[in-house]
């Protein structure tokens, strides 16, 4: 019984010492320094570089968090594709459901990595023209559910009204 007592008083006494004197945190200091200074860098969430602007990601987002912003001067990645805007993730909005990042045709296709992702996409060289170049393998009903998405926005609505 007193072992019992005294792991309480201990575990009592310490968790006193951890709210009052801040003792026993282990928050990187120049954390600390960037969140009181406001100045915390967000991670990248979408290589634009990468991307090929196909708003499938968009598109397949459930709370509608992927906006696409347009570029200032499209750019042309193959002959037959050119890209005029990238997606923009909005925080408040996203629930981290990986369905832009799973979605994303460099990534689901190609098998780079995804060009979007809720938390960071890291560091990452794609040559996506010549990636796009390369011939992938993809069952004829899956493309075309893939096809839905990337270029007809209202397959979601109608999803929603079905329900």
């Amino acid at each position: 019984m007193s072992s019992i007592l005294r792991i309480a008083l201990e575990g009592a006494f310490t968790n006193f010492k951890r709210i009052f004197f801040a003792a026993d945190r282990v928050t990187d200091m120049e954390l600390r320094e960037q969140i009181s200074t406001l100045s915390v860098e967000v991670d990248d969430r979408v290589d634009e570089k990468a991307c090929i602007g196909c708003a499938g990601c968009a598109n397949v987002c459930p709370t509608g968090a992927i906006e696409m912003k347009g570029l200032t001067k499209p750019v042309k990645i193959t002959d037959d594709w050119t890209k005029s805007e990238v997606p923009e993730i909005n925080l408040e909005k996203c629930v981290v459901c990986y369905y832009c990042h799973d979605f994303c045709p460099v990534f689901s296709l190609y098998g780079e990595k995804g060009t979007i992702h809720p938390s960071c996409v890291g560091d990452q060289e794609v040559d996506i023209a010549s990636t796009m170049e390369q011939p992938f393998k993809i069952p004829e009903d899956r493309l075309k559910f893939i096809a839905q998405y990337l270029s007809d926005r209202t397959v979601l609505k109608n999803q929603e009204d079905g329900d």
